[in-house]
């Protein structure tokens, strides 16, 4: 049996609706099913998905659903596993050339439905090429800081040369499902930055995550699935969707002290004003 949303999201539904601020709705994971699940979010609580592409494919797919459902956003960039994964258009359609690639997403940026650059940053975790990874990550900040767009950062297992390269460039942006430590969270914070929150919240052992999320005002966050992936307890192992951030949304309101609707009101508008909506 699928896991569903808290029996108890039902009430706090009433008056405050999900942001999912990182979603990848364009995953082969959802091609069995993609058109009915978007049919029916909205009746589940979500009022906004901003879907990531991670290379100019995965970009023109997350454009294309944002077209077609109206609380669907999209944001367009390159993510650094792109380098080197084999079916990325970074390697079949650029034969790994991303500057070529990313001068080509330029133009996206344009488009009514796209509201941040990204999904892009480090990896440490695969062997990808750091010196290539830092190069196209500092072209996507030099970027965002150019077109004046938030950028959507992914950090892992990379947070003292990401963490380097936002202070250099200072963009508009938030750091997606964030590992960093309390200090480093009050420290993005300062300089204007958003911090990303998702299922890994929740799990076993979260406990930096947990001092992270308690240590930065509620106004900082936004709260994302990074689905299909990292579905939060009681439905961790299965395929996650934007609904499921009731339960990510109900442990922050519990860490905090606070309740589920303050968290869910806020961090909807936290997304909102981020990437102008």
């Amino acid at each position: 049996m699928m896991c569903s949303p808290a029996a108890a999201f039902t009430n706090a539904m009433q008056n405050a609706m999900i942001f999912d601020s990182h979603a990848h709705y364009v995953s082969h994971q959802f091609d069995q099913d993609r058109q009915q699940l978007l049919a029916v979010l909205p009746g589940l609580g979500v009022d906004g998905v901003l879907d990531c592409g991670t290379d100019y494919a995965t970009s023109l797919a997350s454009i294309a659903l944002a077209e077609q459902w109206p609380y669907v956003y999209a944001a367009v960039g390159i993510h650094p596993e792109s380098i080197i994964e084999e079916t990325s258009s970074t390697t079949t359609q650029f034969a790994g050339d991303w500057r070529a690639e990313l001068e080509a997403i330029r133009p996206l940026l344009s488009h009514p439905k796209v509201v941040a650059l990204g999904e892009c940053g480090l990896d440490y975790h695969w062997p990808i090429p750091k010196e290539e990874q830092l190069a196209l990550f500092e072209a996507h900040l030099q970027l965002a800081v150019e077109m004046d767009v938030p950028i959507i950062v992914h950090d892992r297992k990379a947070h003292a040369d990401v963490y380097a390269l936002l202070r250099k460039y200072r963009p508009r942006g938030v750091v997606h499902c964030f590992s960093g430590s309390a200090e480093d969270a009050v420290a993005l914070t300062s300089q204007g930055l958003y911090l990303g929150f998702g299922g890994a919240l929740t799990f076993q052992g979260a406990k930096r995550a947990i001092k992270a999320a308690c240590a930065v005002d509620l106004e900082h966050i936004l709260l994302e699935t990074d689905c299909p992936y990292m579905a939060p307890v009681p439905c961790r192992g299965q395929r996650c969707d934007s609904s499921l951030i009731c339960h990510t949304a109900q442990f922050l309101a519990d860490i905090r002290q606070t309740d589920v609707q303050t968290v869910l009101s806020v961090t909807n508008q936290n997304a909102r004003r981020l990437f102008g909506l």
